[in-house]
């Protein structure tokens, strides 16, 4: 009996001695808004070859991974211009992505290239609130997608944006959008209390904050929920730094959901370690830069594919056509306030009419950064990259000035000289001038613009009310490149002064 006793305290203390099985855990590693960034940018960050080492370099750590792309994967760089898509969705199984959704530029091109594009890729594409059924996208998504990792489901649903004010009415015809914030929660509710998923992460394209404040973001979902458990953010281009405090919301419930977005252009990649038996999520980031070259340049098979489309890229990039005085960071009040001015001028000789009272430009349409120095075709096709044409519309003063609220409700916008505005803390307008005089409601006023604005896109309502007195029929960013090729003639350099025009008071 002593024998037995001591057989078995031997072997309970063995047992004590054993480590405890670690719990399983689910690394979810995501981008967004990339772009059509597939060679680093010119700060030297970013690349899809740096990027796919990282994704290799995580499973190969982690046995249990799941690769989310968040939408916006084209429009931005000259690879998207010439070849329209083809290198971008190309390389989605290439990089061996699980699941990914729209953003708004995946429209672009339109539904038809868009589906041939998405028919060719094995990554499931979600979407719970797009009804896509009499669109050529029609059978290509499902709402949510499951991962099973033991015992445990996690499920990710797609919450995409509302196409008006964003995407051209022609290039998502009978496409139905359904309300952000009820289909989320409803579809999250589903899936938790019917479904009966562990966990539920939505993948959304509606942004961290709002560009347009009538529209909802993921932040105001997450406070409206009880059932998500986390948010793949993307479309409003936020660096949401881990710890940094925005990257946890409350929820109805008052518990902290995790949110990450990682800017723009693929620089940084996300990593959300979900442990499936506690719930905890410890997000990160991890910067794709020069430390991945070496492992990047083994890819040799991509990199040799890559290289036919670069040449054509290069051809264009490397082309000399003007001068920058200075430095000007594409949201910069320099590089809005250049752009503006320069439309003013080019419209005034394209359409030949003289008596133009202002320009009213996108600042979100100056893609990239103007150096100072030599300024290539390339750089000026990449800051204009848009299938958009000049307008030039006769808008009633009480249009005028309601365009002007709508800027300021975002904090401003591209306008030439000539137009001048004051806003409060809560984004509305105070005053409007006009060449130093306030704006008369009932007087007519000559504004030039693009169609993207002109057709409402940037949610610029007023000015499809408005009489187009001009419409071009060639891309604006030819026009721009011609600009700058007869300022680089006339000894001129590119230059902008860094004034406000839209500010708050």
């Amino acid at each position: 009996m002593a024998r037995l006793r001591n057989f078995m305290f031997v072997c309970l203390c063995a047992l004590m001695v054993v480590p405890a099985l670690r719990a399983e855990h689910l690394m979810i590693i995501a981008v967004n808004d990339t772009h059509s960034q597939i060679d680093p940018a010119s700060d030297g960050k970013g690349g899809v070859a740096r990027r796919r080492a990282i994704y290799d370099q995580l499973r190969a750590n982690n046995p249990n991974t799941v690769l989310v792309h968040a939408g916006d994967a084209v429009q931005g760089t000259l690879f998207f211009s010439l070849y329209r898509g083809e290198v971008e969705y190309a390389l989605m199984d290439t990089l061996g992505y699980d699941v990914i959704i729209m953003g708004n530029h995946e429209f672009d091109n339109g539904m038809e290239e868009l589906a041939e594009h998405y028919r060719d890729i094995d990554a499931v594409k979600i979407s719970a609130n797009y009804e896509m059924s009499a669109t050529p996208l029609a059978g290509l998504f499902q709402p949510y997608w499951v991962k099973a990792v033991g015992n445990k489901r996690v499920a990710f649903f797609g919450i995409n944006v509302n196409p008006e004010g964003l995407i051209a009415d022609t290039n998502c015809k009978n496409l139905r959008y359904r309300y952000a914030p009820g289909v989320a929660d409803a579809t999250a509710r589903y899936l938790k209390e019917i479904l009966g998923m562990d966990y539920v992460v939505m993948v959304s394209h509606i942004g961290y904050s709002s560009y347009e404040p009538t529209e909802p973001n993921d932040t105001q979902i997450i406070a409206q929920s009880h059932y998500i458990d986390m948010v793949i953010s993307s479309h409003s281009h936020s660096t949401i730094k881990p710890g940094s405090g925005e990257d946890r919301v409350a929820n109805a419930d008052g518990k902290l959901i995790p949110i990450g977005q990682n800017g723009k252009s693929g620089k940084l990649v996300a990593t959300y370690d979900l442990d499936l038996e506690t719930g905890d999520i410890v997000y990160n980031h991890i910067p794709v830069d020069e430390t991945w070259d070496e492992a990047a340049s083994r890819y040799t098979a991509m990199n040799e594919w890559l290289d036919q489309y670069r040449h054509g890229v290069d051809s264009i990039m490397n082309n000399p056509v003007a001068t920058s005085a200075r430095f000007m960071k594409n949201s910069s009040d320099a590089a809005q306030n250049w752009v503006s001015d320069a439309t003013m001028e080019i419209i005034k000789d394209l359409s030949g009419i003289k008596n133009i009272d202002c320009a009213i430009m996108n600042k979100g349409g100056i893609r990239t950064d103007m150096p100072k120095g030599t300024v290539t075709e390339g750089v000026i096709g990449s800051m204009f990259p848009f299938d958009n044409r000049f307008v030039v519309l006769e808008m009633p003063g009480n249009e005028l000035i309601e365009s002007i609220k709508l800027m300021c409700g975002r904090g401003g916008d591209a306008v030439s000289k000539e137009l001048r505005a004051t806003y409060n803390d809560k984004g509305e307008l105070i005053k409007a001038t006009l060449k130093g005089k306030k704006i008369d409601p009932n007087k007519n006023y000559i504004v030039a613009t693009i169609d993207y604005l002109a057709n409402g896109g940037d949610y610029m309502t007023p000015m499809t009310r408005c009489k187009r007195l001009f419409v071009d029929t060639q891309k604006y960013g030819n026009h721009m490149l011609t600009y700058v090729k007869a300022l680089e003639a006339a000894g001129k350099k590119i230059d902008a002064k860094d004034e406000v025009r839209i500010k708050k008071n």
